[in-house]
This record gives C-alpha cells, sequence and structure tokens, in this order.
C-alpha cells in the first residue's frame, strides 16, 4: 500500500528549558551490542486534531526532564557508549499531511500493508555517524485522527522506558503541569568493574550469523479473544493447581504449534527465547522512573519432538514456569559476572523469540484524545524467527500474536494449526 502525503515541516526538538550539558555513562545492558539499533512502531490514533502542533510542544516540555534523549551516542574505547548531553541536537520531529482518511485504509490493520516508509520520519540527519536518538513523525489524516510512526534507541530505553517517556509527553500534552512519574538515570546498577571474567564484550559485534541463511520468514497475525485465554487459565488450574499468565499461554502454544508446523526431525533441539523485566531482581530494587534497559533472557529447551507430539499444552506452560522460576539466579549470576554471555543465544531457524508488548504501557498512552486505536512493530531483521505479543485493536479485547517467524514452505500448515486451535476453542466455548 502506497499513502500520499506531505511532509510538510522537519525539525530538531530541544529542550524549551535550560538543561545540564554532561556526558553521561550508559549500564552494562545498554551497552550490548545488540541494542545498538532502533525499535519501529506505528501508532494509530483516530483523534486529534492539530496533533503536531500540540505533541510537538509537549516534547520540548518533557525533553527539560528527559534531556538525555536530546543527546546522542559517543563511543569510546572498546566499543563502549555514552550519551553527550550539550542539548544541541533533540529529537528529530517531522509533521505530515494526508488528504485520506484512517477508514479507507483500515486504520492500518493489515500489517503487511502498513506503508511504514511513509509514516515513519525521513531524511534524519546524521552527525558523525550519530543519528537523533529518538525520531518521531506525525501524520495528520483528512477524519480528525493521526498516526505517530516512531523510531526510537534501543541502548537507551527498553520498552517500557519508552512507553514511561511517551507518557510522559501524553500527560503534558493533555494539560498537566507535574508527570505521573519522574525520570531518574540511575544507569550504575550493575558495576562493570566487578565482572571478572569478561562475560559481555562491548566490542564483540552482534550474535547474528556471519552467513545470513537462505529463508525469508513470512508474516502472520493471530487475534485470540480474552474469554478463550482466560477459559485455558482456568482449566490450567483445574488440572494442575497452578495458575499461569497470559502470556505463558500464549508462548506455549505457539511454541508448540510452530514447532510442529516447521516439522525437524525427532533429535533435533528447539528453543524458546523471551525476555523478561528485572527492575525488581536488582539489589536494591531500581527506583520508580527508572527508563533505562533492565531486562534478561529466559531460555527454554526440548526436543522438538518433545514439543510438538509428546507434551501437552499444559506440560509446556509448566517448562516456561520453570524457566522463570530461575530467572532472579540466573540474573544474580550475570550480576556477578558469573557464566557466558546470557545475551548472545545462537539465532536460527530451531530458536523462537518472544517478546510482550501488551504490557508495556504504549496502549495506554493519551495525548489528549484518547488511547491509541492499536500500535504496530515493524518487523525488524528476517532471518530471526520472532512473534510479538501485543493486543487486539480497540474496542476488542484480547491479544493479537505478530508473528514472522516460518518460511513459506511451512506457512500454511502453521497458520492452518494456530487457526484451527483459536477456532476450535471458539467452538467449545
Amino acid at each position: 500500500m502506497a499513502l500520499s502525503l506531505t511532509r510538510v515541516n522537519r525539525v530538531f526538538i530541544q529542550p524549551c528549558e535550560p538543561t545540564p550539558s554532561v556526558v553521561l555513562n550508559l549500564s552494562l545492558i545498554d551497552n550490548i551490542p545488540v541494542l545498538r539499533c532502533f525499535a519501529r512502531t506505528i501508532h494509530v490514533f483516530t483523534h486529534g486534531p492539530d496533533a503536531a502542533r500540540v505533541i510537538r510542544e509537549a516534547l520540548a516540555k518533557a525533553l527539560v526532564s528527559y534531556y538525555p534523549l536530546s543527546g546522542r551516542l559517543k563511543e569510546l574505547n572498546q566499543g563502549k557508549i555514552q550519551i553527550d548531553c550539550t542539548g544541541e541536537i533533540g529529537i528529530w520531529f517531522v509533521d505530515a499531511v494526508t488528504d485520506v482518511t484512517l477508514e479507507s485504509v483500515g486504520y492500518f490493520d493489515n500489517l503487511m500493508e502498513i506503508p511504514y516508509h511513509d509514516l515513519l520520519p525521513d531524511q534524519i540527519p546524521r552527525d558523525d555517524d550519530a543519528e537523533p536518538l529518538v525520531q518521531m513523525q506525525v501524520t495528520q489524516f483528512s477524519c480528525g485522527g493521526f498516526v505517530m510512526g516512531l523510531r526510537f534507541c534501543h541502548a537507551i530505553c527498553d520498552g517500557l522506558g519508552a512507553a514511561q517517556f511517551l507518557t510522559a509527553v501524553g500527560e503534558i500534552a493533555s494539560g498537566r503541569t507535574n508527570l505521573g512519574v519522574s525520570p531518574v538515570w540511575h544507569r550504575d546498577f550493575i558495576r562493570q568493574h566487578h565482572r571478572t571474567n569478561n562475560v559481555i564484550s562491548p566490542a564483540v559485534p552482534p550474535p547474528f550469523p556471519l552467513a545470513f541463511p537462505g529463508y525469508k520468514l513470512e508474516h502472520l497475525s493471530f487475534d485470540i479473544p480474552s474469554d478463550l485465554i482466560e477459559r485455558f487459565k482456568r482449566e490450567f488450574h483445574a488440572s494442575t493447581g497452578e495458575i499461569c499468565s497470559a502470556f505463558e499461554v500464549i508462548a506455549a502454544s505457539f511454541w508448540k504449534l510452530r514447532t510442529e508446523a516447521i516439522y525437524l526431525r525427532e533429535n533435533t533441539e528447539v528453543k524458546l527465547v523471551f525476555f523478561a523485566n528485572c527492575r525488581h531482581l536488582v539489589n536494591p530494587p531500581l527506583p520508580v522512573g527508572f527508563y533505562g534497559n533492565c531486562f534478561f533472557p529466559v531460555k527454554i529447551s526440548a526436543g522438538s519432538h518433545e514439543i510438538a507430539k509428546e507434551k501437552s499444552v499444559f506440560d509446556v506452560v509448566k517448562l516456561i514456569k520453570r524457566a522463570k522460576a530461575k530467572l532472579p539466579e540466573e540474573f544474580e549470576k550475570f550480576v556477578n559476572g558469573d557464566g557466558d554471555d546470557p545475551f548472545a543465544p545462537a539465532v536460527g531457524y530451531n530458536t523462537l523469540f518472544l517478546s510482550e508488548w501488551g504490557k508495556l504501557g504504549f496502549n495506554q498512552v493519551d495525548y489528549g484524545w484518547g488511547p491509541p486505536l492499536h500500535v504496530a512493530p515493524i518487523q525488524g531483521l528476517n532471518i530471526v524467527p520472532a512473534g510479538i505479543v501485543g493486543s487486539m485493536p480497540l474496542p476488542k479485547k484480547g491479544v493479537r500474536l505478530m508473528t514472522w517467524c516460518v518460511e513459506e514452505t511451512h506457512c500454511q500448515l502453521f497458520d492452518d494449526l494456530m487457526t484451527n486451535k483459536i477456532s476450535t476453542s471458539n467452538k467449545t466455548e
């Protein structure tokens, strides 16, 4: 889908008041090489007249408290990075308009038809190869709605941190004079000099294969109503006496059916990897308002036949719960510098990555006209089998599972397995 629009203004947005001119250190997790990328998302709002002006003014005010986001990355020896906060760069902001309505483009409900290049900011300036840490385009539609296209440097914030910043912008745009949560930098929660065996070397390149595989991953999305998820949780509790989360339900079903669809040999090892928030595991716990990266990979391995055929979905949920129970111990090892690099799991067709977006806070951001209809991620590398657990577009309630995890050969079977699982559950309701 191509979108006819006009970009009417491009500008750097800087803090509207003087801010400290300092160089700030980033945490050990911030310095992980694979985070030196930009997370890209599309946020669709059905209402918001004059949204670009309102958000632009709110950004300038929010940057007074979040001034590091208006700085730029500064690389040191051995590949470590800092943020140079001069207040002279800022957020790259593009104001665009189009004469089409959101309804005419289906509110961009179909991820494969979203014209990302049109909705994301363009002509991004680079200074010594350093880009602005936050880049935003607000496109006003003729119906009064708008779409925010966002590029956010992952080395500065994780998903929770980025959503915290956008929430602050929304509060200011809505007329609040005080932020609900004050930002806290606090990037020294893991002391790098305590790491005696070089678990993570920032100079090491990202752990992607030097020779790219020959497959291309296809996109599929599945909407799973909340009542089906709640019924599964009740059945799991009745059968095991334990409770489980919606994420565990989705992760177990997704991993099991995807493993069945790709049809590997019985003795092939398959892995599930997802990332857990660890703010509460830091000693002492990180303060409210921390907006840096603080997450840790949870990894589960098993035989392909075991996951696809031998174990029930309930059994796979138990595997996931046991792996999550080990998180405090594994995170403590990481903090103490013990073991191998946990952030460099092998990337390949047998390893499935999963991220949970529904609880990050993006879907609750309100710039004065209500929360977004939906938030859509933009696919990264199409060689990394992955899924994102998001929210169904309003007013529906449930989970939207967005996947890039199978090549064309396995696409139809995986689609059938997932669709049949959802439809069968609906019929037995």
